[in-house]
């Protein structure tokens, strides 16, 4: 559908500068729509139809913008951050100025992350009452006892007072690491409360030594990505996600 919208928003919401810069760039004659000179930043332009090229490159409007984001330690889920590096900086090449990371995963944690502009979508797999499954893959300290697979089902509660939702836990592995025993879990949560995870397996006696989200709601982390590495999304993932 075509619609219109200011030049110097169009040019703004594509990363090529603010407002008052971009005035100026049409003022010393950086910008042409439809391979004239345009020296005034507030016109209207058509999306799509009008051709709108900035130092030379043409610049085309992208509305929405979805990718898969194999998320690395050490970096922070957040669109700036004054110490770290953000999860937004990794994606290069970006047309959208806006995106930002649909929930939040620990600086020390890894997986699955979507990064998007698109508030709505954001929200169906946020909102509470949406209930999207998260599963979890963890390492942790001790050996996780039999029991906490019930525990968890029924909705622990937390030492703070906080009672989860039932969550389902699956005991993959028990080991002994350098003379220490660890086990390996999954974990199905339906809610994202602060440090959740870590917070229930502390309960159990078995703090997390690593963690890595592996889903959220219909999506998958491609096993292809390295940590670091993204992707668009797939038509089918946004069908999938599109149909929560």
């Amino acid at each position: 559908m075509e619609k219109e919208i200011r030049l110097d928003k169009f040019l703004a919401d594509m990363g090529k500068g603010t407002r008052s810069q971009l005035k100026e760039a049409a003022r010393k004659g950086r910008i042409h729509v439809n391979g004239e000179v345009v020296k005034k930043a507030d016109m209207k332009v058509k999306v799509p139809g009008d051709v709108v090229v900035f130092d030379g490159v043409p610049v085309s409007y992208v509305t929405m913008e979805y990718y898969m984001l194999n998320k690395p330690q050490g970096v922070v889920s957040a669109t700036e951050d004054n110490r770290y590096q953000t999860v937004v900086d990794l994606i290069e090449g970006k047309n959208r100025r806006d995106l930002f990371p649909v929930g939040r995963l620990d600086i020390d944690t890894e997986g699955l992350l979507i990064i998007t502009n698109d508030g709505p979508l954001a929200h169906r797999l946020l909102a509470p009452k949406k209930h999207v499954d998260k599963i979890y893959y963890a390492v942790c300290d001790g050996f996780v006892p039999d029991s906490a697979v019930e525990t968890f089902a029924e909705g622990i509660l937390l030492p703070d007072g906080l009672k989860c939702l039932p969550a389902k836990l699956e005991i993959k592995a028990r080991k002994d690491v350098d003379g220490k025993p660890v086990t390996e879990v999954f974990l199905t949560i339906r809610e994202g409360k602060f440090h959740q995870v870590k917070r229930m397996m502390e309960a159990v006696g078995c703090p997390v030594v690593s963690l890595k989200r592996l889903t959220m709601g219909p999506i998958s982390l491609d096993e292809t990505l390295e940590p670091g590495q993204y992707r668009p999304l797939t038509e089918k993932e946004l069908e999938l996600l599109n149909s929560l």
